[in-house]
């Protein structure tokens, strides 16, 4: 599921007990939770099967990538001869995953999102392509608590605007969804918000 709350938590919060309404409500989720993704920068659903991306390193020890679960399937590669091939691929030992303890400000359940090259450095060539590639399950294992929360607020936002001429699925932040003047919903999201990542 790719929605950050589910549409049973979503009548409960709004006391809606018959089904008449469960498509419409369901597109307010997914109005939401891609409005979420939008506004942090990242996205709080996990992938099943682990998948190559190729990312630029910020420096030569450290490169920041898109968030990842966990170290199962993990292959991490470098394009040590500059000729768009991954042809390096480090060790375990080689490498450092951040943050340590899927811990960040104290908050358990994060993901992974920079790996620090140990024994090494990254290839990095004039003209800045991208020279590492990730192979891993990317997303979160878990949506985290405030990230729910804030999806059942934003779901009710637009399933209110529903007879809006400009409808509610087509529309994120940008439309009937406004985090930014949505003071309680900008302060459970501020702290999951993402710095743009290198990705070549």
């Amino acid at each position: 599921m790719t929605e950050y709350a589910t549409l049973s938590e979503l009548k409960a919060y709004l006391g809606i007990t018959d089904t008449a309404s469960d498509t419409q409500l369901t597109d307010s989720l997914v109005t939401a939770s891609r409005g979420i993704d939008h506004f942090c920068g990242r996205r709080f659903f996990a992938d099943v099967a682990a998948t190559a991306r190729i990312f630029v390193p910020r420096d030569r020890h450290v490169v920041k990538t898109d968030d990842f679960q966990s170290t199962s399937g993990l292959i991490i590669q470098a394009d040590t001869g500059d000729d768009g091939t991954f042809a390096s691929t480090l060790a375990s030992t080689d490498y450092e995953l951040e943050p340590f303890n899927n811990l960040n400000d104290g908050e358990p359940g994060w993901p992974y999102y920079r790996i620090t090259y140990l024994t090494s450095t990254w290839p990095i060539w004039n003209n800045r392509r991208g020279v590492v590639q990730v192979t891993a399950k990317w997303g979160w294992s878990a949506v985290p608590g405030p990230v729910k929360q804030a999806c059942v607020y934003l779901a009710e936002e637009a399933y209110k605007l529903k007879g809006s001429p400009f409808g509610v699925a087509a529309n994120d932040q940008f439309g009937p969804i406004r985090m930014r003047e949505n003071p309680r919903v900008m302060s459970m999201l501020n702290p999951y918000r993402d710095a743009v990542v290198m990705v070549a």
